[in-house]
Order: C-alpha cells, then structure tokens, then sequence
C-alpha cells in the first residue's frame, strides 16, 4: 500500500476515535474552551426556594420572632345624647336615619406594634380616632390592657398609644425605608376581619405613592402587593430582617394586590413630637360633629348643607358652659367660617387653650353668638 494511502487511512482513524469520545463525553469538549456562563439565562428558574433569594424558612423565622410584638386595638365610640326628644320624632327619624339613635355605640379594628419594652405602641390615627374606650390584646395576657392615647397626628395618620404592663414587653425595631428598594420582598402582620396575627407576603410594588383616601391626602407611600384588609391598619410591614419599614395604612377598593403603608421614615421624623405630647392633650371644646348634608339642612331651615351640626355637648365642657346645644350648627369660630365639621376640628386644634372665641351658630333657624374659652382636653376623653 502506498505511503501517502497509509497516512490518510491513519487520520481517518484518529480523527474518528476522538470524534466518538467527544459523543460518549456528552459534547463537553467545546465547552471547555467557552466563557463560564454568567447568571440564569432567559426560561430557566431564578430559585427554588419559596421566595427568590431567601431561605425556605425564611418568612417563617421572621414570624416567629416578631408576631408577639404585633397587637390587635379593639376602639369603643359611643354616639349621641340619650333623652333628646327629637330621637322620638319621626321626621327626624326620616331625614337623619339610624345613625342619629341616642347613645349608639360602635366598635372598631385595627391592628398595631409595640416599638418599646414600656410599652409605647404606633398604630393608624383613624384606627383610635373618637374612640371613648381603647383596649390592647397583647400575646400573653389572659384580658385586653387599657391604652391612653400619647400623641396623634391626622394628616400623617399616626398614633402612639401607651400601655402598662407588668413586666417588659416584646418590640419591635425600625428600619431604614429609604434603602428598600421596589422588588424587595416584605412581610405584612394584623388583624384582618379580626383574624388575629395574619401573616401575608408580597414585593414593594412602588415607592412615594401620593393618594387621597376619604378627605385624607397620603404622601410618599410605600404600595405593595402584601395583602392588606380591613383589620391590618395600623400593623407593621417588615422586611426580611424583621425590621419595621413601614405602616399598613391603606388599600385599593378598586384593585386587587395593591395595598399601601406610611414609610418608617415618615414615623421617625415625627416620633418625637408624638411622645412629647404625653403631657399636653391639645385644645378642647367638647363637642361631637358631623358633616351637614342636604336633609339635615333642609329639616333645620338652612339655606345651604353648610357648617358642623352638633350632634352631642359633653358635661361640664366649654361648650355646655357656653350654652351650645344639641343640634346647633356651628357656622363661624373665631371669625373663620365653618364650611364642615372637619374645618371645625382643624379651627379648634389651631386655637390655644385658654383664648376665648366668638362662635356663630344656627339655632332654631336663628343666628345666635357665643363665646367659648378653650381648654386643654382631660386625659379621660378620647
């Protein structure tokens, strides 16, 4: 046989044999001459564990070490002024409906956290406000503790409360909103529908949500899609650390997944200002409002559903010493007019105790004046 036949058999031989190693080999060879491959590619899983980059225990050490610090507020308002005899009236009856039957009590529910072993506790403004009575369900107590309110803030819907316990309780500790980012995974714990220490899970969906809930104007919003119900307000939304980032405040009527909560860099800022109100319960008439809608107008003689209708006067209040009745519509405090009984509030807030103010109300379809000194409100009265 020739030699040059001799040495193409021979390649072809050698070229086969390794051709069939590279085969049984799986086709790595190629590849060890190839860049490493750098993170998942596109269809392939990011992670098998029950959320994306964590632990399969991960929520549930969170859980276990936070829930005790997780408290549900149960609120008692009482409504009204036994022995009115309009309550008997049935005109009355027709134009202001069942929420005008005297000493109607309602109940509220919300949920909150304790951020000190004393005992303080931050929760939603709207979940305590006008409440007479506020009772606190603390994880191992048999019976509810009784809670005073230290310090409250509506437009930021914030409230610190205080309950006294018989040994130190467990809290909470606050983290840095400002460093979550959106895709973070959080926590949210409450009392929904009083389904007490409901935990669900979601992702921060957006940051620095502005929104208008009722006549409230949220600023600077964390949304996620945690679940959050009716009963959650007020509860802490963690992060996996276990921190407190923010406040479940809020959620979407008209969608499903979106919920909100007031970051805790919002809380810290104002913080301080709640506890120092400890001491100063703010500037007080005593007198329970509603808004005036058309009917109300239209029963009292009032040209237009304007002012605050005093629905209730407090015994031995600056109100009743001036004379204010039930169902006088507040019209004008201290030279400012009252268009509703929010402007009402506000005016009372902004007046220091002490000052004596000129109110204008309408009285059996008459304008009639008062003057009112304002007090500092008892520590008694919610």
């Amino acid at each position: 046989m020739p030699t040059k036949l001799k040495r193409l058999l021979l390649f072809t031989i050698v070229v086969a044999f390794l051709a069939g190693m590279v085969f049984m080999g799986g086709c790595d060879f190629p590849g060890n001459f190839l860049p490493a491959k750098q993170g998942n590619q596109v269809g392939e899983p990011v992670n098998a564990d029950p959320l994306p980059g964590t632990a399969p225990d991960a929520v549930a050490d969170v859980v276990s070490s936070t829930s005790q610090a997780v408290v549900k507020i149960s609120t008692r308002m009482v409504n009204g002024e036994a022995g009115d005899p309009l309550f008997n009236d049935p005109f009355f009856r027709q134009f202001f409906g069942v929420p005008y039957r005297p000493q109607q009590q309602e109940e509220g529910l919300g949920s909150g956290f304790i951020m000190s072993k004393d005992g303080f506790i931050l929760t939603n403004e709207h979940v305590i406000d006008g409440a007479n009575d506020i009772a606190v369900t603390v994880t191992g107590y048999d019976q509810p503790l009784a809670a005073n309110v230290v310090g409250s803030d509506y437009n930021l819907d914030l409230a610190l409360l205080k309950i006294n316990a018989d040994s130190d309780l467990p809290f909470l500790n606050m983290g840095n909103s400002d460093q979550v980012r959106v895709g973070n995974w959080v926590i949210a714990i409450g009392n929904p529908y009083g389904l007490d220490h409901t935990v669900t899970t979601g992702v921060i969906s957006a940051k620095g949500r502005p929104i208008n809930v009722g006549d409230r104007q949220y600023e600077n919003l964390l949304q996620t899609d945690a679940s959050i119900n009716p009963g959650n307000s007020g509860g802490p939304l963690l992060n996996l650390r276990g921190e407190v980032i923010g406040i479940n405040t809020a959620i979407s009527a008209q969608a499903q997944g979106i919920g909100f909560a007031i970051p805790t860099s919002t809380v810290q800022r104002v913080l301080e200002e709640l506890k120092n109100s400890e001491n100063s319960a703010g500037p007080w008439v005593g007198v329970q409002v509603r808004p005036v809608d058309e009917e109300a107008a239209r029963y009292l003689g009032l040209a237009e559903a304007e002012g605050a209708l005093v629905t209730g006067v407090i015994a031995g209040s600056p109100a009743q010493k001036a004379g204010l009745k039930q169902w006088d519509v507040i019209v004008e405090f201290n030279e400012v007019k009252i268009n509703n009984a929010d402007e009402l509030v506000t005016a009372i807030k902004a007046t220091q105790v002490g000052n004596k103010v000129k109110v204008l109300l309408v009285r059996n379809r008459q304008l009639n004046s008062v003057n009112i000194s304002i007090a500092e409100k008892p520590r008694n009265i919610k």
